[in-house]
This record gives C-alpha cells, sequence and structure tokens, in this order.
C-alpha cells in the first residue's frame, strides 16, 4: 500500500544524537562555542577538542549531524543526505581524517564497482571505479575520444594541486595572508577561473561525450555552463575509486565523533537555537539562545552557512561595517531539492535493488536547457532525477530491519514552489501543501517504476521532503542542499574563508571550502587549522595523515 506524504506518522526519530539543551545541563566555561552540527562543525568541535579546547556545538535540531543525519518512521530508516562517499576505501586524506574522527568506529561498505549509471535520453553509460577503468570504459564508449579524456584525468590531477595551494591561502594568519595571499592566488590553475563547460568544451566537440563527464553535477548543483570546473574536477576525483557507504547507516558518522568532542568536557547540545552572536567593543563575546540565557565565550565558530551567519546571526550595523552585506551580493545559495524516502516490504535482495545509484536525464545531454526550462515551468519535465537504494549498500540493514528496504528519490526543486507556506508550521502546512507535495511525489515515482519496475506495488511507505523541510531541520533560508552555488564567482570570493573580519567570529563547513560531506569535512579542518594556529596543528595532523 502507498500512504500518502500527507498522512505520514509525524512521530520524531529514535536515531538521536547529543543532549538536548537546557542551562542546567552548560558545563562552562567553554573555550569555543560552534553554531551548528553539520559534518563541518563537528570536525573543528573534535579536531579543538583533541587539543585540549573545551567545545560546546549548539544545534537547533532534534539530532546532530546536519545532512550526515537519519531518521526513522512506520519502521523504516533513511539518510537525508548521504548516498555515498568516496575515498574511503584507501588511505587517502578524506579517509584518514574520518577514521581519526571516529576512532575509526566506521566501517565503510563499497559500491558496485559500476556505482553511477547515466541514463541520458534513450542512452545508458556507467561510472566505473578506478582510475584505468575510468578511462578504458569512457573510450570503449568514445573512441575517437582518447586525446579528449586523457586531458581530462590529467585537468582533474592539476585542480588537485591547486586545491592544496588554495587551502594554504585560505588557512594562513591575517598578517601571511597578507603578504603571500596574492602570489598563491597568482599561482592557482587557469581552470579555477573558468565554468565546467568552457574547459570541456575545448577539450571535446562531443555534447554528449561532455554529458557523461559530467553526469554527476547532481552532486553539486548546477549544470555544466554554470558550475565551476574545479568543482566539477574535486567530485570526479572524490569517486575516481568508487563510492563507499557507511555500515549501519550515516547517522554513525556523528555519533562516533561526539566521544572526542566529550573527553575534552565539551558537549553537543540538540533543541539549542542561537538567536544572536553578541559583540563588546567590536569582538565576539558569546551567543544569546533562543531562550534569553546568554552562554559567554570569546570565540564562535558558525557551521550555519555564511548567509545565515551574516544576515540572521549579527546585527545588521556590525554586518554593513565590515562590508559583509556588499559581500553577499557576491555569492547566492544553492537550489534546493525534493526527496521522496520510500519503504518496500521485502529486501534489497529479493527485490533486486542494486548497488549503484541511477542518475536518470530525460531531456538527454542538454543539462543546462533542461533546468533552464524547469525552473521556467517547474511542473514540466524534471533536469535530473536520481534514484539510491541504501538498503542494498548498507550490507547491516536487512539485520536491522528484516524483511524490509529503502530507496531514496531526489530532484532539484527551486524554493519558490514552496515559497507561499514558508510561514506555516512543519507537519501543519494545509492540504494544498500536501496535495502539491503528493502530486510532485507521485511523478518521482513514474521514474522509479521506469528503472526498477520490480518495486511496482512492493511500495509500503513513501513520504516527500521540500525545500521547506530543509529549511526546518537544517537551517538553510531558502532550503538551499548545496550552501552557496559552486560557481567560478564563488571560488573568486577571498573572503570565503575560516576567518572572519570580526574578531572572535569563525566560519566552518562547506562554505568554507566546498561541498558534501568530504569537502565540509576538509571545510572543519581547515577551520580548526586557522582557529589553532600551526603551532598546534602541525603536530596533530602528523598524527593523522603520517
Amino acid at each position: 500500500m502507498t500512504t500518502p506524504a500527507r498522512k505520514r506518522s509525524l512521530q520524531p526519530s529514535t536515531l538521536r544524537i547529543g543532549h538536548r539543551y537546557r542551562t542546567s545541563r552548560l558545563n562552562g566555561p567553554y573555550d569555543a562555542l560552534i553554531i551548528g552540527s553539520g559534518i563541518g562543525g563537528l570536525t573543528t568541535a573534535a579536531l579543538l577538542s583533541e587539543l585540549g579546547w573545551r567545545v560546546a556545538v549548539l544545534e537547533q535540531h532534534y539530532t546532530a549531524g546536519g545532512a550526515t543525519h537519519s531518521y526513522e518512521r512506520n519502521g523504516y530508516e533513511w539518510d537525508v543526505g548521504v548516498h555515498y562517499i568516496g575515498d574511503m576505501g584507501g588511505a587517502t586524506m578524506s579517509r584518514r581524517l574520518m577514521d581519526f574522527l571516529t576512532q575509526g568506529k566506521v566501517q565503510w561498505a563499497p559500491m558496485d564497482a559500476h556505482y553511477d549509471r547515466f541514463f541520458i535520453g534513450d542512452r545508458t553509460y556507467d561510472a566505473v571505479a578506478g582510475s584505468a577503468e575510468f578511462r578504458d570504459n569512457l573510450l570503449a564508449h568514445f573512441p575517437r575520444e582518447a586525446a579528449a579524456i586523457d586531458r581530462y584525468l590529467e585537468l582533474l590531477r592539476e585542480v588537485a594541486r591547486g586545491m592544496r595551494t588554495f587551502t594554504l591561502d585560505r588557512t594562513l594568519p591575517a598578517w601571511a595572508a597578507t603578504l603571500a595571499g596574492p602570489i598563491l592566488r597568482r599561482r592557482l590553475p587557469r581552470t579555477f577561473q573558468r565554468t565546467t563547460w568552457e574547459v570541456l568544451s575545448e577539450l571535446t566537440s562531443d555534447p554528449e561525450l561532455i554529458a557523461v563527464l559530467t553526469g554527476q553535477w547532481g552532486d553539486l548543483g548546477l549544470p555544466p555552463k554554470r558550475s565551476s570546473f574545479v568543482m566539477q574536477a574535486m567530485i570526479a576525483r572524490h569517486y575516481m575509486h568508487g563510492g563507499f557507504y557507511p555500515v549501519g547507516g550515516a547517522w554513525r558518522i556523528g555519533e562516533a565523533i561526539l566521544p572526542r568532542i566529550r573527553a575534552a568536557g565539551g558537549e553537543v547540545f540538540t533543541y539549542a537555537r542561537v538567536d544572536e552572536v553578541l559583540l563588546r567593543d567590536g569582538k565576539v563575546s558569546g551567543v544569546r539562545m533562543a531562550d534569553g540565557h546568554v552562554i559567554d565565550c570569546r570565540v564562535v565558530i558558525s557551521d550555519a552557512g555564511a548567509i545565515n551567519t551574516f544576515t540572521k546571526l549579527l546585527p545588521s550595523q556590525v554586518v554593513q561595517e565590515h562590508g559583509y552585506d556588499n559581500l553577499l551580493r557576491t555569492v547566492k545559495p544553492s537550489i534546493g531539492h525534493l526527496g521522496v524516502y520510500i519503504g518496500l516490504r521485502g529486501t534489497a535482495q529479493d527485490l533486486g535493488l542494486p548497488k549503484t545509484n541511477y542518475w536518470i536525464y530525460p531531456g538527454g545531454n542538454d543539462y543546462d536547457g533542461a533546468i533552464d526550462r524547469f525552473l521556467q515551468d517547474p511542473h514540466g519535465p524534471f533536469p535530473v532525477v536520481y534514484l539510491s537504494f541504501p538498503s542494498a549498500k548498507d550490507p547491516s540493514f536487512e539485520r536491522r530491519h528484516p524483511g524490509r528496504s529503502t530507496i531514496e528519490i531526489v530532484a532539484p526543486a527551486p524554493y519558490e514552489i514552496f515559497e507561499q507556506w514558508a510561514g506555516s508550521t512543519w507537519g501543519k502546512r494545509g492540504d494544498d501543501y500536501d496535495a502539491l507535495k503528493q502530486s510532485y511525489g507521485e511523478r518521482l515515482l513514474e521514474h522509479l517504476y521506469d528503472k526498477v519496475p520490480q518495486v511496482r506495488g512492493r511500495v509500503d511507505y513513501w513520504e516527500v521532503s521540500t525545500p521547506l523541510s530543509m529549511r526546518h531541520f537544517c537551517g538553510y533560508g531558502r532550503g538551499e542542499l548545496y550552501g552557496l552555488d559552486h560557481d567560478p564567482e564563488r571560488f573568486r570570493q577571498d573572503w570565503l574563508r575560516p576567518r572572519t573580519r570580526i574578531k572572535g567570529l569563525w566560519l566552518t563547513g562547506q562554505d568554507v571550502m566546498s561541498c558534501g560531506v568530504a569537502g565540509a569535512m576538509m571545510g572543519g579542518m581547515a577551520s580548526a587549522a586557522a582557529i589553532a594556529g600551526p603551532r598546534r596543528m602541525v603536530p596533530m595532523m602528523k598524527r593523522i595523515f603520517g
């Protein structure tokens, strides 16, 4: 039986991380307060805790983890933001940092070698794990494009080298950034200033090859003519050796990081909404909570996103005084999304669910044209539909939920579609809102049934999330999935760094570096390095990375 979204149970999840905020539970004084508990905030908290800092993480949601949290409903369990992570199969920087943060307690299950499948119009292509395998697979489809493919792989390596320079520039102390920053930025490859389309169209005139190379554009939120090639290259390299899934669900990541924070006397508090960052004599002095309580602290680190930080958490005169009102005009929030969370009777094996993600492009290889048409008519064809099969990827799922399986569908959705209900309460937005969600959910289910026909009639429960759901649970003002848009202009913004112009206020997470779990985690590390300084961080980084 299919359960309409408007009739879903509203019981909260049992997968909770952190302690519920009470003023009596505060155990200050704290060395730092972190607003938001996404993977960036948790990474910064854990690394500073390892250096002996007492840190309080303040999360407005009922559970910590940000987009790495999971939830349960009607006997099913879903991850809201983690569908797969790359670089977890060997001793990469991402894996070493993840293992350090979680003390090696999170295991990673590999997906199929053909981890991503692209349905471009009526044609099908796979992304294959392994550099040589990736190249050979592309050559099998595009035998005349060997030079373009080899140059593309070379550019991926070039961007990776450039990102080390980019990260160093972002984490330098203020005095060093003034001196060395311009020199470092001149050393960046030319691709850091260009769109994905501009770079790839110089390598090949075949739009189909460009479409296959950018078939994961949903992972960064922008199609080729809008996205920064830097971000495209980082995503491609991140998954070059395949996709991996956290055994037990994404919530295990936050759960495993928590002990590092508590070991130094810190805590992660949930239901802990911050109303304002307080300043005294131009310097951070603490935060005011939604209940009016003031927590004193000279260091506040925001994992709430740059837009939220400078438009919601600070007095407008302070923002204007430091020029952030003008700087915010140089960036824009990424697009929102629809999510369909599906529960099925029958195991992943019984239903033949794959360990491969499906990317469906109904409009063919013109990705930019497809999203333009969708933005003009949101009731028209979706530009991309993504299918994920978490219960097939997680070898422990059947043990936790015997006889059941899950599927998740993601598709872009502009905030404007649902903006008229922005002032309403989650779970009580009215019949019109529920009917609109229902209609979108049914359309997305048809894409599922087209590619995985055996699940038709096996769906036991499903519900739909919208950009308003993202706004409610994760605090993003327009329900944006990836924070700031990852276009070339974003990577030109020198002010998007951990250190802000306000003494004692720092940024962390995906807006500091890049999107995704690995990007936000590296942003968290960059912030910890900038805050603690090289003298203290370098020895710890040697422990982590060897």
